[in-house]
C-alpha cells in the first residue's frame, strides 16, 4: 500500500521521536510512505492568527497540489499538520469559490490542486487499512501487564468529525494499546486539549490543563501514556516536571508515541523504539519487557 507522506515540522525538531518510529512501523506493516517533494509548512497552530485562514489554507494547499499527481491518499502523523490539512481539502472540495480563488494564488508559483485526495492520520490508517488482527500477529513482545492510557488529544478525532472514531468518546486507540498485549486503562479525558500552543503565551494554561490529564490517567491506573500528537506529547513530556513544581504532584509519567509503544511490541531494533528523545524516562514502566 502507497501513501503519499507529509511529516511536517515537528518531525524535524520536537517529535524526531515519532517520525523514527513511523517510519519503522510503517516499513514492518508493509506501508509505503512516500514524502511529499519540497513540502512546506501547514501553518498550523500559529499562521491562521498572523496572516489568516485563506494565506494559511493556500500555503497547505500548495502540498496537496504537489501530491496530487501520485494520486495517493496523503498520510500525516502530526495532528495538528492532520487537522490542517484535512480542513484544507474539505474546503477545496466543497467551496468552489474558495477553490477558484486559493488556484489563483497557487497558480503564482506553478500549481493547481482540484481536490481529488484524501488526507489521514496514520493511526487511522493503522487501524482501518492494517488492522487489528494483523497488527496482533506482529506482536513478537506481548506488552501484558503494561497499564496505558491512550491520550488521543482534542484535535486528531475532530478534524474531520466521526471520520474514524467518536470525538468525544474515542476508542480505537484503546483497542490498538490492547491488540499490542497491554491493558487500556479507565481515561475520561483521552480527549481533552493539553493547552496546545499557549505553552508560548500562558504556560498556566497548559501547566493546569496537563494536571488534569496526568490525574485522570493516573485514577485509571496508567503507567505510561501513548498519543499520536506531537503537542500532546511535548506539553505533557516536557512541562511534567513544572507541573509537579507548580502543584506540589509528582508525576513521572512516560509520553510516548504510540508507534513507539507499537515498534517496542513488534520486536524492531531499539533504534525504532526512538527512546532516547524522551524526557520522561520510560525505562522503569517497561523494564518487565526488556526495555531499559
Amino acid at each position: 500500500m502507497k501513501y503519499s507522506f507529509y511529516p511536517g515540522c515537528s518531525m524535524e525538531a520536537t517529535a524526531q521521536a515519532n517520525l523514527v518510529s513511523i517510519k519503522a512501523v510503517a516499513s514492518a506493516l508493509d506501508l509505503q510512505l512516500e514524502e511529499i517533494h519540497d513540502w512546506n509548512c501547514c501553518g498550523a497552530t500559529v499562521a491562521s492568527g498572523v496572516v489568516g485562514d485563506f494565506t494559511q489554507q493556500v500555503m497547505t494547499g500548495r502540498n496537496l497540489a504537489i501530491a496530487e499527481p501520485k494520486g495517493q491518499d496523503v498520510v500525516v502523523g502530526c495532528s495538528s499538520c492532520y487537522l490542517s490539512l484535512a480542513v484544507t481539502n474539505k474546503r477545496f472540495r466543497e467551496d468552489e469559490h474558495f477553490r477558484a480563488l486559493a488556484n489563483e494564488a497557487l497558480a503564482e508559483g506553478g500549481y493547481k490542486y482540484n481536490g481529488t485526495l484524501r488526507v489521514r492520520q496514520f493511526l487511522e490508517v493503522v487501524i482501518n487499512d492494517v488492522g487489528f488482527e494483523k497488527i496482533a500477529k506482529k506482536v513478537k513482545r506481548p506488552l501484558k501487564g503494561l497499564k496505558v492510557a491512550g491520550y488521543v488529544g482534542c484535535q486528531t478525532v475532530r478534524a474531520i468529525p466521526y471520520e474514524f472514531d467518536d470525538p468525544e468518546y474515542p476508542v480505537l486507540m484503546d483497542r490498538l494499546t490492547e491488540a499490542l498485549g497491554a491493558t487500556a486503562t479507565p481515561f475520561p479525558m483521552k480527549a481533552r486539549c493539553c493547552g496546545s500552543s499557549n505553552a508560548i503565551a500562558d504556560t498556566k494554561i497548559v501547566l493546569d490543563s496537563a494536571l488534569k490529564i496526568f490525574e485522570s490517567a493516573s485514577q485509571g491506573g496508567a503507567q505510561l501514556m501513548v498519543t499520536p500528537c506531537p503537542m500532546c506529547q511535548l506539553n505533557l513530556d516536557a512541562y511534567q516536571q513544572l507541573v509537579n513544581k507548580v502543584h506540589g504532584t509528582s508525576y513521572n509519567m512516560p509520553i510516548l508515541f504510540f508507534t513507539q509503544l507499537m515498534a517496542i511490541a513488534f520486536d524492531l531494533p531499539p533504534d525504532a523504539w526512538a527512546l532516547k528523545y524522551n524526557i520522561v524516562p520510560p525505562g522503569a514502566a517497561l523494564a518487565s519487557f526488556g526495555v531499559g
